[in-house]
């Protein structure tokens, strides 16, 4: 998906680094945009600065991405506000796995969790009932329902549950408890 309509919109910008690209910052980092051009060719070129020091980054330095399109730079770094102000209470591990759960959607998380629970009831109530008829038909369609909707409400419960997680590690420190 892309977030951008213009690379020049992502200039004096924060950005969640969200997929780990050879040679460049590792996913769970925040940068800033310090310049970005599109090419002649139909590429993009970013120049940005790691936004806080840890292991790897002792020092401010500048680095350069080259990536296809835009659309291959809002793969590789997305713009999140919450991770950018919070950044300096949370540790990679943690904004990694927020990135995770994040990700989740209906077609990579859903779909393959209602695919396989529904293998699984329908064959069980082929075997209970003693064949297809009209009972295993519309109990079938009744539970591919219920796991349909079960599993919705799993994913939704998911990224609320990390949300208030990542609130709770950052609001430990002013004596806010969330629940």
């Amino acid at each position: 998906m892309t977030h951008l309509l213009n690379i020049d919109e992502a200039i004096d910008r924060k950005f969640l680094i969200t997929k780990n690209v050879k040679g460049q910052a590792e996913a769970g980092t925040v940068i800033h945009v310090m310049d970005a051009e599109n090419t002649p060719n139909g590429s993009v070129n970013v120049l940005y600065r790691v936004a806080r020091f840890n292991e790897k980054f002792h020092d401010y330095q500048d680095f350069t991405a080259k990536f296809d399109s835009l659309a291959a730079f809002c793969k590789w770094a997305q713009p999140d506000n919450f991770i950018a102000r919070n950044y300096e209470m949370l540790d990679i591990r943690d904004i990694q796995h927020y990135i995770k759960i994040k990700q989740r959607n209906f077609t990579s998380f859903c779909l393959p969790l209602i695919l396989i629970f529904a293998v699984i009831v329908w064959a069980l109530l082929y075997f209970a009932l003693g064949g297809v008829g009209i009972p295993m038909i519309v109990l079938g369609v009744l539970l591919t329902l219920l796991i349909t909707a079960g599993v919705l409400l799993m994913l939704k419960k998911q990224k609320k549950k990390e949300k208030v997680r990542l609130y709770h590690k950052i609001s430990s420190n002013w004596g806010i408890v969330l629940k």
